[in-house]
């Protein structure tokens, strides 16, 4: 009896890893749909990476399994799913913007044209995703709140944008998210963000009290609803209020 109680826990011990294994998965295969320029489907398995990793964490704290393993294999998986993978896609449409094509490498990509060169603008997510995800595991202060914008938060925000393309396209649409200045300023904007000193609230339910979790609820309600209003546009929007609700709370603590 002892023995199948110790295997049980061990066994429960890896439930939280295999969980993040998936999220792994998740964004490799994601990564490879955005290299094809498939981005719709890249996108979607970015979120499923990022569904798998919100339950992770759930999943550690359920059964008392956080560890020094776990915390390190979940910012590689935010690397691939929520780092590299948003970095591609925003490479892709950069490349859709300048050339109405999406990128495929080969010795004939690149001409004397400094435009040739300018959708690996878009790799500057990955490089401030991994640095914000360094930062993090040695940064004692993000316990319980993060200092930044969340990788999954910023990947989020950029997979929108070919989901928006797609499937709440029009003329005024399309001039705005392929602009290729617009998407240089996202880009910007977002790396910074990732790596900016603005605390923002975790969205981490220690206890369902409304009490202790208020600004939680409000920003999960006004979330739904601006999903079910606006679709996929809600997401910029729903990552603006996240940290403009983040400061607003912030500044009530000082006061």
């Amino acid at each position: 009896m002892l023995f199948l109680q110790g295997l049980l826990k061990h066994m429960l011990k890896h439930i939280p890893n295999i969980i993040t294994s998936l999220n792994v998965l998740c964004g490799c295969v994601a990564v490879i749909f955005a290299v094809s320029g498939d981005l719709i489907t890249a996108s979607f398995f970015v979120f499923f990476g990022i569904f798998f990793d919100f339950f992770d964490g759930f999943a550690a704290r359920m059964f008392r399994a956080q560890s020094d393993l776990g915390l390190q294999l979940d910012s590689l998986a935010d690397m691939i799913t929520s780092g590299l993978a948003p970095s591609i896609v925003m490479v892709q449409l950069l490349s859709k913007s300048i050339s109405g094509e999406y990128l495929i490498l080969t010795a004939e990509s690149f001409s004397n044209t400094w435009e040739s060169y300018l959708p690996f603008v878009g790799l500057l997510i990955a490089v401030a995703s991994a640095y914000r995800l360094a930062k993090f595991n040695i940064d004692t202060r993000q316990t319980t709140s993060f200092i930044g914008l969340p990788t999954p938060a910023n990947a989020l925000l950029i997979l929108s944008l070919p989901l928006i393309l797609q499937y709440q396209n029009s003329e005024m649409v399309s001039s705005i998210v392929l602009n290729q200045w617009v998407l240089i300023g996202i880009t910007l904007v977002s790396s910074m963000l990732l790596n900016a000193e603005i605390p923002l609230f975790a969205l981490k339910f220690k206890t369902w009290d409304v009490k202790s979790n208020t600004i939680r609820y409000i920003f999960l309600g006004v979330s739904i609803l601006a999903i079910v209003l606006f679709w996929f546009m809600a997401i910029p929007l729903i990552i603006a209020f996240y940290i403009v609700l983040s400061l607003f709370r912030r500044e009530n603590r000082v006061s």
